[in-house]
């Protein structure tokens, strides 16, 4: 089952746990400052473009890991970044400050591309460098 990569999977799932945590508890969510239609739109490809290309790798565009230690760094560095994340979500929950507005963009973006290289995945890379400006400058604009 080459063409799937569970623990892209696994990570995914784990990033979309506090995003969907904070969706319940704060139903009111936030009022979007980013007036620029084409950056949201860019930033939506990415994202989506990055979670199914985190998941699923398609032929001809995803050559694998390097070696098994690619492979072995490519889970360490995941999670620490992922418990890096999930360790701001939860200190950072209720403040809206640009620490937390940055770390939250910056940390994913970097998960993104760092698997994309690691992976040697040609999509996942030029989605996350979609994802990784865009992704960094709504959610800047909106602190």
């Amino acid at each position: 089952m080459e063409w799937l990569n569970i623990f892209g999977l696994i990570f995914i799932i784990i990033i979309m746990v506090p995003n969907i945590i904070y969706a319940i508890k704060c139903k009111e969510g936030f009022e979007n400052k980013c007036n620029n239609k084409k950056v949201e739109m860019i930033e939506q490809i990415g994202r989506f473009g990055c979670f199914g290309f985190m998941i699923f790798n398609i032929p001809g565009t995803w050559f694998g890991w390097w070696s098994d230690e690619a492979f072995a760094i490519y889970l360490i560095v995941n999670v620490i970044l992922i418990m890096a994340y999930c360790i701001i979500w939860v200190v950072c929950f209720k403040k809206n400050s640009v620490f937390r507005a940055l770390a939250l963009s910056v940390i994913p973006s970097c998960i993104f591309l760092f698997s994309g290289i690691m992976m040697r995945s040609v999509l996942l890379i030029i989605m996350s460098v979609l994802f990784g400006p865009s992704h960094i400058m709504i959610s800047y604009k909106n602190v």
